[in-house]
């Protein structure tokens, strides 16, 4: 398994290239989606931003430091768990959710407000990382997919959610339409 050190690092450089990524396009291209049921670029950023501020990261707090009112327990990864951590990434296919008010994101304001998430994400883990040494691996809070993960888990998901991300950002990409050629 990777260290949280070394992911930490790859999440970096993935950081900087969703960055570098944002910076040609204008704000219409940004929200453009290719079809209804379908994220734009802005969407699937602002997707990554929030999955990690208030609900990835916000669980490895919550198995640094468990409250009366937490989910934490003593339960285990599944099946599917235990497979993208033996991995260290999820499998490359396209995981479609039915739009909705609670998991659809809403398109960015600006390109700013994204790169702004993309930083503050970016602080979180370099904040938290040093921490994840004390932490209890029995301590977990379980996924909806991936069971009881604890902090270091929690942690590494981010970086692969980031990088999992990462061909949908080129799917999109490619297809663009091109406003002003």
């Amino acid at each position: 398994m990777v260290t949280t050190k070394e992911a930490l690092q790859r999440f970096e450089e993935t950081v900087a290239h969703y960055i570098d990524e944002l910076d040609p396009f204008s704000m219409e291209q940004l929200k453009q989606k290719p079809s209804d049921n379908e994220w734009s670029i802005g969407q699937m950023v602002q997707h990554l931003i929030n999955s990690a501020l208030y609900m990835q990261l916000r669980n490895v707090d919550q198995c640094l430091v468990p409250s009366e009112d937490s989910l934490v327990s003593q339960a285990g990864k599944t099946e599917a768990g235990a497979a993208i951590f033996a991995e260290g990434s999820f499998p490359p296919v396209r995981v479609q959710v039915p739009p909705s008010p609670q998991y659809t994101p809403q398109q960015p304001e600006s390109k700013e407000q994204l790169i702004q998430g993309l930083h503050m994400v970016n602080q979180r883990m370099k904040e938290i990382e040093p921490t994840l040494e004390q932490a209890s691996k029995q301590n977990t809070v379980p996924h909806p997919r991936f069971g009881g993960l604890c902090a270091e888990e929690w942690f590494l998901l981010v970086e692969m959610h980031y990088r999992h991300h990462l061909l949908q950002l080129d799917r999109l990409k490619q297809g663009l339409v091109h406003v002003h050629e």
